[in-house]
């Protein structure tokens, strides 16, 4: 009928929604209970409405509870923002870390820290990261419409960002050199409820935002002049994107540091849980929360990492799945 809005759900992306989100629970409660300083699970609820004391008040406000909601945060943060660089590039293998906007936001972040304190952290990040993308899209001649040239450009600005920072890291004195490490590593320890806010409202903001481009983004996978033709305009939805993919990235550098590869694999999943582009947003968001969670959880319970920075793991999971990614890319291209 004329005005009903009428919304098309596939019970497929609701399962895989439903099932995520409770593998998600999973892990939350395992990351507050599990370990020496955990929270016995009959206290869980007392610590979680507010009302908990002693030991039990004191790991959930100031240990696991700001760490848990960053993790959460920035996973679905970094989850969503890879989703928008790949449907907007149509290209499976760019990503944040990929095309330089995660070591461009890391660089944006230290300069915010060291160089100009009144800048706020977030904004810094943001400036860092909308740069690399800026650089990325200027060198490719094109824009981002090509999608193998933004790759070329991207490891070319991610190589630049990754040098400055070394160099700061260097001239630094020891203390603060190792506390910048720690941070460009991308840890999730010693986190803030100021730092879970921010990335949290950045994510009830935009997320949103992300949401309702979706139609849009799905009709890009038909080619830019389809897409024009079904009046969705191919380059003002790619630069939304990429906007928005940009302030995602953001707000988790600067709550959690650059976290590698969490972008790339999250929405790679996403789609091949779901099926296809319907509901990609929202299992995107919930399987990088997930895949930052559990990697963070892994990281505090193995006690051979020694609570390893999450980042490290991230990096070097994300590698082996990068280097599968880019055998199937080629088999396919020369099938």
């Amino acid at each position: 009928m004329p005005g009903r809005l009428v919304l098309h759900v596939r019970p497929r992306a609701v399962l895989v929604g439903v099932c995520t989100l409770a593998l998600l629970l999973v892990l939350a409660v395992l990351s507050l209970t599990m370990g020496r300083l955990g929270i016995p699970l009959g206290e869980l609820w007392t610590a979680l409405s507010g009302h908990a004391d002693g030991k039990e008040k004191f790991v959930f406000e100031e240990l696991r509870g700001p760490r848990l909601s960053v993790a959460i945060g920035a996973g679905a943060a970094l989850g969503v923002s890879g989703l928008l660089f790949q449907s907007g590039t149509r290209n499976p293998l760019a990503s944040p870390d990929v095309v330089g906007m995660t070591a461009g936001a890391g660089a944006g972040a230290v300069v915010a820290t060291l160089w100009i304190p009144l800048l706020p952290l977030g904004v810094g990040a943001f400036a860092g990261a909308a740069a690399a993308a800026g650089l990325v899209y200027l060198s490719t001649g094109s824009g981002f419409a090509v999608p193998s040239r933004i790759i070329l450009a991207g490891v070319g600005v991610s190589a630049m960002a990754t040098a400055f920072i070394q160099y700061v890291v260097m001239i630094k004195d020891q203390d603060e050199s190792l506390s910048l490490a720690g941070y460009l590593a991308g840890t999730l320890s010693a986190r803030t409820w100021g730092q879970a806010q921010f990335v949290g409202w950045a994510c009830l903001v935009l997320l949103p935002c992300a949401l309702a481009l979706g139609p849009r983004l799905r009709l890009m996978e038909l080619g830019d002049a389809m897409t024009d033709s079904l009046g969705a305009r191919a380059g003002a939805t790619r630069s939304l994107a990429i906007l928005i993919a940009v302030a995602l990235c953001a707000a988790a550098v600067s709550a959690a540091g650059p976290i590698a590869f969490v972008a790339l694999t999250a929405p790679q999943i996403a789609r091949r849980l779901v099926g296809g582009p319907q509901g990609a947003v929202v299992i995107s968001a919930l399987t990088g929360a997930v895949i930052l969670a559990g990697a963070d959880l892994w990281v505090q319970q193995a006690g051979w990492l020694g609570d390893l920075p999450v980042g490290i793991l991230t990096a070097a999971l994300g590698g082996v799945y990068l280097g599968a990614l880019l055998v199937k890319e080629w088999k396919k291209g020369s099938a």
